[in-house]
């Protein structure tokens, strides 16, 4: 409840109150909110304070607004810390979402130059090249293009892919597990490739993900993912 002889403001309060109801499940992805006269005789407090609390809300996104409507809880945005490595299926599965991936494309193809040098391979030597949709409660969130050796991966199948996370499949079937990674971040446009799978308009924001993953110092995974930027948050810790 609102204390009002509190010295922390009363929109402040109430900021914490609705993110607290959002953060609990009690209010979930796209609920409408009370309106400002409901939430008005709920608090007891005036409309000024409620409009003030709501655009503090919106603009940390924890809501949205639509005209005539009213306001609703925005859906949830994935936050990556970059200090630790992480499995994108693994993520999911702690935030309670069902991870799930698309196999688009996969084929064996001769490593273009870049590629190879990424990979530590000869140009030409034989890379697989795989282009998948991941998603969260079958919401698109990544589109990501992956490229492996070959010769790391013999008799390595689309069909596994499309049932196993593929980190899981390198240790069971490799005996390979992903010791440590590189990644480099840039904002870009969702270019037009990318915005039929992600369900987005050409130019929406997007984080660029360029990913190189190591076992025991050898390179053996080059990804290149265009994450959706409503939908995807990375954060890391300064000391």
């Amino acid at each position: 409840m609102i204390n009002k002889k509190s010295r922390v403001p009363l929109y402040a309060q109430l900021i914490d109150i609705i993110v607290e109801k959002i953060r609990s499940g009690e209010w979930k992805e796209f609920d409408k909110l009370p309106s400002e006269r409901e939430l008005c005789d709920m608090y007891d407090i005036s409309r000024t304070t409620i409009r003030q609390a709501m655009i503090e809300l919106e603009n940390e996104g924890y809501i949205y607004k639509e005209h005539g409507k009213g306001s609703f809880v925005s859906p949830q945005a994935f936050t990556q810390n970059l200090v630790t490595f992480y499995s994108f299926t693994e993520e999911m599965k702690k935030l309670g979402k069902k991870p799930s991936t698309k196999i688009l494309s996969f084929k064996i193809i001769p490593a273009p130059k870049k590629i190879a040098l990424k990979l530590g391979l000869a140009e030409d030597e034989d890379v697989f090249e795989f282009a998948r949709l991941r998603l969260a409660d079958d919401e698109p969130i990544i589109y990501e293009t992956t490229y492996l050796p070959y010769y790391q991966f013999p008799k390595l199948t689309e069909l596994e892919l499309s049932l196993n996370s593929m980190y899981e499949l390198f240790q069971k079937k490799y005996d390979i597990r992903i010791t440590n990674a590189n990644e480099r971040f840039k904002a870009v446009g969702v270019g037009l490739k990318e915005a039929p799978f992600l369900t987005e308009k050409v130019g929406a924001p997007a984080l660029n993900i360029e990913r190189l993953a190591f076992f025991n110092g050898r390179a053996v995974e080059y990804t290149l993912s265009v994450a959706r930027g409503d939908k995807f948050v990375y954060e890391t810790e300064l000391k």
